[in-house]
């Protein structure tokens, strides 16, 4: 069953269209893209996946088992514990260091076992590749650092989808291209569903994916799934 499956869902703010009629869906281990212009509706939609945003009429389904329309607030928490989520801005707690960031989300995510988190967080700076930057604090690490603790703070719980709006927005292309590479590098490892928001279309042609656009209130499918890319890369 897909991760997300939208049935001609209207986003409405305010009494202002958003978006219409949008229909898609996101399989298991998918990566895809949402790209268009600025004010287009995409962080709006990714926004309605994790509840932040109302649906305003249609049918919306994650994890084949919460309807988003209406959907209880308690249902709301645990959906959004099987969310991964990545924003442009890095929103790492300053006063505490790598280890002790990721340490924090465990424990609020019910993890009891201090002996298990630190395993957890040891494997995904090791999936990110910072595994000798635990005891840095945020300042003292780059932007394409900070970033990957991000990201690594997203899968800690081991999510079936990460939605990542903007994630490369704030660095130089050869720290996003790193960053790219870990996030089609997890999606597959992982078995992850990926939606990213992006301006960057070159990212579509380094590293293929299903594309729709956000035009005109409307939700368009531009591209299929292309070739993989590390296929095409060997």
């Amino acid at each position: 069953m897909p991760v997300i499956d939208y049935r001609n869902v209207d986003i409405h703010i305010d009494s202002k269209v958003i978006l219409e009629k949008v229909t898609f869906s996101l399989e298991e281990g998918e990566f895809a893209y949402i790209v268009g212009t600025v004010g287009s509706g995409k962080s709006t939609l990714l926004k309605t996946i994790y509840g932040e945003v109302e649906i305003s009429s249609g049918k919306a389904t994650v994890f084949d088992e919460y309807d988003i329309p209406g959907i209880k607030n308690r249902h709301l928490q645990m959906l959004r514990k099987r969310l991964g989520i990545v924003f442009q801005d890095f929103q790492l707690l300053t006063d505490r260091n790598v280890n002790e960031n990721l340490d924090f989300v465990l424990r609020c995510t019910g993890w009891k076992n201090k002996h298990e988190r630190e395993a957890r967080i040891k494997e995904v700076l090791e999936l990110v590749g910072l595994l000798q930057k635990g005891y840095k604090r945020p300042h003292e690490l780059s932007g394409g650092e900070q970033q990957r603790i991000v990201i690594a703070r997203a899968i800690l719980n081991k999510p079936a989808l990460l939605l990542a709006d903007e994630p490369t927005g704030n660095l130089d292309h050869e720290t996003g291209d790193n960053i790219m590479r870990l996030l089609h590098d997890i999606c597959r490892k992982e078995k992850m569903a990926v939606l990213m928001i992006t301006h960057n279309e070159q990212w579509l042609k380094d590293y293929p994916g299903t594309v729709y656009r956000c035009e005109k209130q409307r939700l368009v499918r531009v591209s299929p799934v292309a070739a993989e890319h590390d296929a095409a890369a060997e």
